[in-house]
């Protein structure tokens, strides 16, 4: 990697929204990116096909941040600037099977790489410790589910409802702690439902995708009604930058894309984009939407007032969810071979999160 550059720590670098995050970084900036990933399931090296026509500028340091020792030979290998703070366990089916996992990763995950960059932090000048930034990504979910009317704001309450949630929402606190307490120079966002190319089959709108695509039933938890504000991953991508570099430390921003739709309403609007983009010799695909048993603790509406961070940094998204679906359904057909791929290594598409739920039914991922 050049030594003339700012380096950039993205921890879940080879995730879903960090995959955007380094791919954005690498076709629109001049840092240098080390991408921090313990590659699990649900990662791909794939997701960053520009990544090989820039060695300079791009490693990939294949470590757990649980593993305080390892991030502490990083930050005194590279001497990053900032480090935008991605890894986590994400799909809450999976957290309501098995919650240890998510504790692990994204409470103590965080703790450590906190600890490591107040370590690095405090052994910089007094020149250097200005320009450092960490940026904690966080979710919507921390905060509960709304009523049918209002958004969720920066001072809305926390109110997690899942173990997934109430890990990010552990790992939030952390890092206002530790900006609070130690003057580790640290932001925070909370993003609504995300979506777009390279995301992983388990998540809502790639699992119906496919499953169309393969004409196998498509199961919508409960009644379908619940209610999420949907924002495309490069969106959120050119957000986490612009925080980064002009966000004010110890500030929390939210980040939405003032998109609302009922799951129903997502499921339908993909079977009518892949009955126009591949028609089906079988009729429309709505005919295999069903309705399943409904997720333990299901939020009934999230939705996300990003006001703060349009009128203070001047982000705005440029997709919306039209726009956006098109492109992500025309991605995952143009895209085979990297889906299919994670089919075939042994994915099992069995449905999760139904530990606290009497009758099986087939999987709908959230």
């Amino acid at each position: 990697m050049s030594e003339g550059r700012s380096t950039i720590f993205v921890t879940g670098g080879a995730g879903f929204i960090g995959s955007a995050v380094v791919r954005h970084l690498l076709g629109n900036t001049d840092v240098s990116i080390v991408n921090i990933d313990k590659l699990t399931y649900a990662s791909s090296l794939e997701s960053i096909p520009q990544a090989a026509a820039h060695p300079a500028r791009y490693a990939l340091a294949r470590i757990d941040i649980c593993d305080g020792d390892a991030l502490r030979d990083l930050f005194a290998r590279y001497n990053p600037k900032g480090v935008i703070h991605l890894a986590a366990e994400t799909h809450v089916d999976r957290s309501i099977d098995g919650p240890q996992e998510f504790i692990r990763t994204n409470i103590t995950g965080t703790f450590t790489l906190l600890q490591e960059a107040l370590r690095h932090w405090r052994a910089l000048t007094p020149s250097e410790r200005k320009l450092f930034r960490l940026l904690h990504v966080s979710t919507d979910e921390v905060f509960g589910s709304l009523g049918p009317d209002g958004a969720f704001t920066e001072q809305s309450p926390y109110a997690p409802n899942s173990p997934y949630s109430a890990s990010k929402a552990a790992s939030d606190h952390l890092v206002r702690a530790w900006c609070e307490t130690y003057e580790l120079p640290c932001l925070i966002s909370n993003c609504s439902n995300n979506y777009g190319p390279y995301q992983f089959p388990e998540k809502l709108i790639p699992h119906m995708i496919i499953k169309a695509l393969a004409d196998e039933p498509l199961p919508v938890y409960g009644d379908g009604r619940q209610v999420r504000d949907w924002l495309h991953v490069e969106d959120h991508a050119r957000a986490l930058w612009t925080i980064l570099r002009h966000g004010r430390v110890g500030e929390t921003y939210n980040v939405g894309g003032r998109n609302e739709r009922t799951n129903l309403a997502v499921v339908e609007t993909v079977c009518r984009l892949l009955d126009r983009l591949q028609p089906s010799g079988q009729g429309d695909r709505s005919r295999l939407i069903s309705f399943v048993a409904d997720r333990p603790g299901h939020d009934r509406r999230y939705a996300i007032d990003a006001g703060k961070l349009e009128r203070e940094l001047g982000w705005t998204a440029q997709e919306n969810f039209d726009s956006g679906l098109d492109k992500t359904v025309g991605w995952y057909l143009a895209n085979r071979p990297w889906w299919e791929t994670i089919l075939n290594s042994g994915y099992d598409t069995k449905r999760l999160g139904l530990s606290a739920v009497a009758s099986p039914a087939a999987r709908r991922p959230d």
